[in-house]
């Protein structure tokens, strides 16, 4: 096998492990960490620091829409841009989404955090200027799903009813762990990514890799889609 075979099958197996594993484990907070949550009174930043680090880097919905949105970036200005524009949605939204207690329904903002990941596959294989003559503004679309992202994280902590006390804070270090994951996890894609693209292979393989990320997204939609209708979390 050659190393562009090598790498698009370890991608595209990577892809779906992160899908179907992520859907085994509903995407929440469990176990140990769910424990602590519902016990947890006062300030306690070092924890929730970890935590939020820990749902981002194991968040399977957000490091694929993470992969489509750097895809084909191949400047650091750009990936900064780029993920920044998604850093400060998904911040205003986890922060404004847990502090004011907001509650929307967490099947329908994981289904739409799913369809953001096809959304931006369906982008990087030029779908909107191909079928429709039109592109729509990417940052402002990353930025927009970044909200929506935000609420996403928001939902799992809000089925833990946190202690006011110290809630500011512990939902401000878990913010600041989810950007600490972010940025962990985008420096292992982004090396993926550079040896990927200095294959020879790269651009006929990129297609097939944004296509089974588009059918990833509407995997994770459908799901999420299947929950509220009938009136369960998945």
């Amino acid at each position: 096998m050659n190393k562009h075979g090598w790498l698009m099958r370890a991608g595209a197996g990577a892809a779906l492990f992160l899908v179907f594993h992520g859907l085994s484990l509903a995407h929440g907070v469990v176990g140990k960490d769910a424990a602590f949550l519902k016990q947890s009174v006062g300030l306690q930043i070092g924890p929730f620091l970890y935590l939020g680090a820990k749902h981002m880097v194991t968040g399977y919905d957000h490091l694929l829409f993470l992969v489509g949105v750097i895809f084909f970036l191949y400047r650091l200005k750009d990936v900064v841009t780029y993920v920044t524009c998604f850093a400060v949605g998904h911040s205003v939204t986890l922060l404004a989404g847990v502090l004011s207690g907001s509650h929307f329904n967490p099947n329908i903002v994981d289904a739409i955090i799913g369809l953001s990941v096809a959304y931006k596959a369906f982008d990087n294989l030029d779908g909107f200027r191909t079928l429709f003559g039109v592109q729509p503004n990417t940052k402002l679309a990353v930025l927009g799903f970044g909200l929506v992202h935000g609420f996403g994280l928001a939902t799992k902590l809000q089925d833990f009813h946190l202690s006011s006390t110290g809630l500011v804070a512990n939902i401000i270090s878990f913010n600041v762990g989810v950007e600490l994951g972010q940025l962990i996890a985008l420096t292992v894609v982004l090396f993926v990514m550079t040896r990927w693209r200095h294959t020879s292979g790269f651009m006929r393989h990129a297609v097939m890799a944004n296509v089974l990320l588009m059918t990833a997204g509407f995997v994770l939609m459908g799901y999420q889609l299947a929950g509220y209708v009938t009136g369960g979390k998945v």
